[in-house]
């Protein structure tokens, strides 16, 4: 399920070669069912790691494995503090911050404000959000 916004950014910095790929906890059957409608705009990611059938992943979020093995796949295999991390839930803005990343998270409306606390920024929609802010290419006008 794409959260509103989420495919103009990616489809955004996927066009200025920036690389992006996901870290989820789901598993390969739900992520298979959740992305099975949207195969050609899932090749748009370098990679993906999901940390529930990735060996490499030790342990689920809060911890930040699935972040820093994310990273570590890419070809360049950037610091975690040059990665950003894009979340809805509180367990994964944790995660992020243990692995040194900074996050920006969506948050489902109903979401206690004290469990966005910890996140770089909080959204209530990706459409609001400026790539400029976190040094990436800026939307076209």
């Amino acid at each position: 399920v794409r959260a509103s916004g989420a495919e103009r950014l990616v489809r955004h910095l996927h066009k200025h070669g920036v690389p992006i790929a996901i870290a989820s906890g789901s598993s390969q059957t739900s992520y298979d069912l959740k992305t099975t409608n949207h195969r050609e705009f899932m090749k748009l990611f370098s990679h993906k790691v999901l940390s529930s059938s990735d060996p490499e992943v030790r342990a689920g979020k809060p911890a930040p494995d699935v972040f820093l093995v994310c990273a570590r796949r890419f070809p360049d295999t950037p610091d975690p503090s040059k990665c950003l991390v894009f979340e809805d839930a509180p367990l994964g803005v944790e995660a992020a911050v243990a692995a040194g990343m900074q996050s920006v998270m969506v948050p489902d409306p109903r979401t206690d404000k004290k469990l966005t606390e910890n996140a770089t920024l909080v959204l209530s929609t990706l459409e609001d959000f400026k790539p400029e802010l976190f040094g990436l290419p800026a939307f076209d006008a």
